[in-house]
């Protein structure tokens, strides 16, 4: 938990530092409005150590429903794809400024994605490794 509040609280520092980034062309790196209005889910609950099966599966859960949010996430910011995310730089309606923030939020919310999976699989591999030795 103390990861995910830590990496939120770089994204936030990030995002302001970000708003001083100039493009080539003169644009600020912000993302457009519409993707403002766009809400990054927070992460899932910890899960707990030495999670029993009823835990895992409580984070299980979860963990597919942050994916989902994260699916919501970039589909409202127009991203839902790869091939969406790399269409951006053809899009005139965009400055250098705003495809540069969309591509660092998209990243940031795939970063996100993997971290919680993998807490989850290392939690899941803990919790065979200990029924394995009963």
């Amino acid at each position: 938990m103390k990861k995910v509040v830590f990496a939120g609280l770089v994204l936030m520092v990030s995002m302001a530092a970000m708003a001083q980034e100039v493009m080539d062309d003169g644009s600020r790196v912000v993302l457009p409005l519409e993707a403002q209005q766009c809400d990054l889910p927070n992460a899932p609950p910890p899960i707990p150590e030495g999670a029993v099966k009823e835990d895992l599966l409580k984070a299980q859960k979860n963990t597919k429903q942050f994916q989902g949010e994260l699916v919501a996430y970039r589909t409202c910011m127009g991203v839902e794809t790869e091939d969406k995310l790399k269409g951006l730089k053809d899009r005139t309606d965009l400055s250098q400024g705003n495809i540069e923030a969309i591509y660092k939020a998209y990243d940031y919310s795939v970063e996100m994605e993997t971290r919680v999976a993998a807490m989850f699989n290392d939690a899941l591999r803990a919790y065979k490794a200990a029924q394995a030795e009963k």
